[in-house]
């Protein structure tokens, strides 16, 4: 792709390092932006670097906050003692979306996968069960994405909750083996999550 303009260029690299995001994409992104009021513009690059600035990560759930504590662990009306453990903010918003979940989460940051790396010790899941002890947890809704990483981390999960007298369920298999779970429907994943199983290892 040839460009006349340095600054054109680095713009259009830069956004097509976004996913999904080819350099054809970045450029009509580009071009946009440059029929935009520099008012706009610097809405938008206002906004990017709030981002990076402002946004906390809630100290009880991992959840993305602009306080210490996001708005899901922090309502009364949530079911505190119901912990719904997901990989990241996504699968968060995506069951958040089925409006059939009222209890509180625990974002792990990733799935178990040592092909890329990633082991137990880097995601929270030792502080999954100090928090579990700590606020008496009832059940423990394990949903994780169906491929072989979330498996595995189901099953570490399991075994290192197996001492406590938590409860540990797992969403049922209405999402297809493979699946993320952010792209599935709200129906399916809200009934998943309304009838989810016992975990059995």
């Amino acid at each position: 792709m040839h460009f006349s303009s340095k600054t054109l260029e680095i713009a259009v690299n830069e956004l097509s390092g976004f996913p999904g995001v080819g350099k054809r994409s970045a450029l009509r992104m580009v071009l946009h932006l440059l029929k935009r009021s520099p008012e706009d513009v610097k809405l938008l690059s206002d906004a990017i670097i709030r981002l990076k600035t402002d946004l906390k990560q809630c100290t009880e759930c991992g959840n993305a906050s602009d306080y210490d504590l996001c708005a899901i662990c922090s309502s009364v009306n949530r079911n505190h003692a119901l912990i719904c453990v997901v990989e990241d903010l996504q699968d968060v918003m995506a069951i958040e979306n089925t409006a059939q979940f009222n209890g509180v989460y625990h974002l792990l940051g990733g799935l178990i996968s040592p092909i890329d790396g990633i082991g137990p010790e880097t995601l929270t899941i030792d502080k999954l069960v100090t928090r579990v002890a700590k606020n008496d947890a009832v059940e423990v809704i394990i949903a994780l994405s169906a491929n072989m990483e979330g498996d595995t981390t189901m099953f570490y999960i399991s075994r290192k909750l197996k001492d406590s007298n938590v409860k540990v369920s797992v969403i049922s298999r209405g999402i297809s083996i493979g699946a993320e779970l952010d792209f599935a429907d709200e129906i399916t994943l809200g009934r998943s999550i309304i009838n989810r199983i016992p975990y059995q290892a």
